[in-house]
């Protein structure tokens, strides 16, 4: 217990709460009358104004000891922990009036006063930056899906070998872009460009080989470029052999024979686009008889008659190339009449040395102008080569019956080789006008220039 008399503790109090209000920001009521606070009559408890200092004190004053309310002002001093620094006070115009004394207890913290909020400016929530950002996140979305389609494009998981069989045949000194565009044509693959480019990205693209290869329809690129790195084996052939003097009719069993698909005749006469016979003196409406050169070719496993065709008629333009014209040109006869004539020495001619003097026959007797008298034309006719002829067929108004009608026949009988076609462009300087198969021969033929 301090020795302070009833004031001194009074005027610290009512410090002590001074203090209190200026750190809270609040003002004290006045001090209550001392009558009251003796009286001991009840009223509220509010905090009080500091007041000016009392008169001294009598000499002999009655002193009122208050032990209760020492005790709890003491106890509150000390328990009370050290309060942070007070806030600069509200406007005089927002601030309230307190209606009594509040007691700050352990940990408690006086409320601040609200803080003004600064209002935001209409559109910032949507400002250019949140959407700067919100491109960017975009753009980067679109970016990653390119990119992964990209890749997926290029690799194809899960695409396998393919299925099917094509035949692909890659030429020398192609482009990885060229073999591409090769492949999409027949199937085997997608795009020529993301194979293009998967060659480059995988490093394949000098390592692929042209000849002949077996692929499949639908293959990933990967399984493409395996394949065409690979050495390709050397391709299957077919080898037929057209005899000369054959004719159309008769070849065609040979091509169907051979495997190849697809009707010989319908194809030699689809084929007058790829050759036309009346560039060569024939007729219109001409077909390709006697164009269709002779000899033994190769083609590859799964060709078609139409294959056939195209390369006999290649090989018919090469050879007549080398063929010396100028004699049959001055006898006013066309490079299809020379193959007209060569065609029927073709059939005529059994020992290659007559060749020239069975053209040389054919030649005099145009000359003087009657029948040939060749029955191998009425044959064509009849497409009997085995049957001997009746009185019938040998009477007979057929274009082709060279008994009857003089001149050459409508045209090639057969398809004759090189031999027969020299021999009919530079036929033999003879006289003869006749010739008949000698008795006990292989049909070696006699010649004379007359009946006899």
């Amino acid at each position: 217990m301090s020795g302070r008399t009833p004031e001194e503790r009074e005027a610290a109090r009512l410090d002590r709460e001074r203090r209190r209000a200026e750190r809270a920001g609040q003002p004290l009521q006045p001090e209550p009358p001392v009558e009251d606070r003796e009286s001991g009559s009840p009223g509220p408890t509010t905090h009080r104004a500091p007041q000016p200092e009392p008169p001294a004190p009598d000499p002999q004053p009655t002193q009122v000891f208050d032990v209760t309310s020492q005790w709890t002002e003491e106890r509150t001093a000390v328990a009370a922990p050290p309060e942070p620094a007070p806030e600069p006070p509200a406007p005089e115009a927002e601030r309230e009036v307190p209606l009594g004394t509040r007691r700050v207890t352990r940990g408690a913290r006086p409320p601040a006063p609200p803080r003004a909020r600064t209002p935001r400016p209409v559109g910032e929530a949507g400002g250019p930056r949140r959407w700067a950002g919100r491109v960017v996140a975009l753009l980067a979305i679109v970016v990653i899906v390119l990119a992964g389609w990209f890749l997926w494009s290029i690799y194809q998981p899960g695409k396998g070998e393919g299925s099917g069989r094509v035949v692909v045949r890659v030429p020398r000194g192609a482009s990885v872009g060229e073999i591409g565009e090769l492949l999409a044509d027949r199937g085997v693959i997608d795009s020529p460009f993301f194979f293009r480019l998967r060659a480059k990205v995988g490093g394949s693209a000098g390592d692929l080989k042209s000849g002949t290869f077996t692929l499949r329809s639908d293959m990933s690129y990967g399984a493409a470029l395996d394949a065409l790195s690979r050495t390709p084996p050397p391709p299957p052939v077919i080898r037929i052999t057209i005899p000369e003097g054959r004719s159309r009719r008769e070849s065609a069993p040979l091509a169907r024979q051979a495997g190849l698909r697809g009707d010989y005749v319908r194809a030699s006469r689809a084929a007058t686009r790829a050759l036309d016979p009346r560039r060569y003196g024939a007729p219109a409406g001409a077909s390709l008889e006697g164009f269709l050169f002779p000899a033994t070719y190769e083609l590859r496993r799964g060709s078609t008659a139409p294959d056939l065709v195209r390369q006999q008629l290649t090989a018919f333009r090469q050879n007549l190339a080398d063929v010396d014209l100028r004699y049959a040109r001055s006898k006013n006869l066309t490079v299809f009449d020379v193959v007209t004539i060569a065609s029927m020495v073709e059939r005529e001619v059994a020992v290659a040395r007559e060749r020239p003097l069975v053209a040389a026959v054919i030649y005099n007797r145009l000359h003087d102008g009657g029948p040939l008298g060749i029955d191998a034309t009425l044959r064509f006719a009849l497409n009997d080569w085995t049957h001997p002829l009746t009185v019938s067929e040998l009477a007979s108004d057929s274009p082709y019956n060279t008994r009857n009608h003089a001149g050459l026949p409508p045209g090639p009988i057969g398809n004759p080789g090189l031999a027969s076609i020299e021999a009919a462009a530079h036929p033999a300087k003879v006289p003869y006008l006749f010739y008949v198969v000698k008795p006990g021969t292989c049909g070696e033929h006699a010649f004379s220039s007359t009946d006899a």
